[in-house]
């Protein structure tokens, strides 16, 4: 695994119209074999508390990942976890480089500077797919469609988002690995 400095996840200088004190994400979790990148909007608070991706214990994330790989990654400490999602060409990161916010509900981001992913196809030159965790992070969707990958959005894992059972997200969580 590594996190280049680029923007990725470094503290971003706020603009006179930002707050002085803004949130910031983690570096991507990517290598050189990287096929599929699973982009979310922002880490919340308990992910940033823990400093850990999908660290909310109600998030789905782990979980339905262990379903789509036949992996069970939910049981594994955090590290572990990565390094699986990295050993299945899974890499992970958030749309959202830096922003203001209370709360976890990307309704609530402000003041959002997106990260840089212009390096990504020398970072990760095996990229081939772009999926969403959710529709805020879906919106760069185009962004990357534009640049020659598939994307794939798909129903947030967060617990804010219950319209729709695991069983339901899973279906279409199962796209992530799915042929073109």
């Amino acid at each position: 695994m590594f996190a280049t400095a680029i923007k990725y996840g470094m503290p971003v200088t706020a603009s006179s119209s930002a707050p002085s004190a803004l949130l910031t994400c983690f570096p991507p979790v990517i290598d050189h074999q990287t096929e599929i990148l699973i982009l979310g909007s922002f880490p919340g608070e308990a992910s940033l508390t823990a400093q850990q991706y999908y660290a909310h214990p109600q998030n789905q994330f782990w979980r339905l990942l262990s379903a789509v790989l036949d992996d069970d990654l939910a049981s594994l400490p955090y590290e572990q976890r990565l390094q699986k999602l990295l050993h299945h060409h899974i890499g992970l990161w958030d749309v959202i480089a830096a922003c203001a916010r209370e709360g976890s509900l990307d309704s609530a981001i402000r003041h959002a500077r997106h990260n840089d992913f212009v390096l990504l196809r020398e970072q990760c030159p095996a990229l081939r797919r772009v999926c969403f965790n959710g529709k805020t992070s879906g919106k760069q969707a185009p962004v990357f469609e534009q640049a020659g990958f598939e994307t794939r959005i798909l129903p947030s894992s967060s617990p804010a988002y219950a319209v729709m059972r695991f069983e339901q997200k899973l279906l279409q969580w199962r796209s992530i690995i799915a042929p073109s």
